[in-house]
């Protein structure tokens, strides 16, 4: 169930590994789609470096918090 909107349950626990695997694929993909658009606009800077760290960190955590909080009801 890896990359569903949802989060799931197994034998009543959260399932955090699912969850943390799915925040770290679409964090990198954020993370290297910031760093393309800042190249092709010659803007990668050190600013733009950073930028880009703190949008895949704000993409994780916004993740996470989606799965945690959309857990199906079973």
């Amino acid at each position: 169930m890896v990359l569903s909107v949802f989060g799931s349950v197994n034998g009543g626990t959260f399932q955090w590994k699912e969850a943390i695997i799915d925040a770290l694929i679409m964090s990198m993909l954020t993370f290297f789609t910031t760093l393309g658009a800042l190249g092709i606009t010659n803007l990668l800077t050190a600013q733009g470096w950073l930028a880009a760290a703190i949008s895949a960190g704000t993409e994780f955590f916004a993740i996470l918090a989606l799965k945690r909080g959309l857990v199906k009801k079973e």
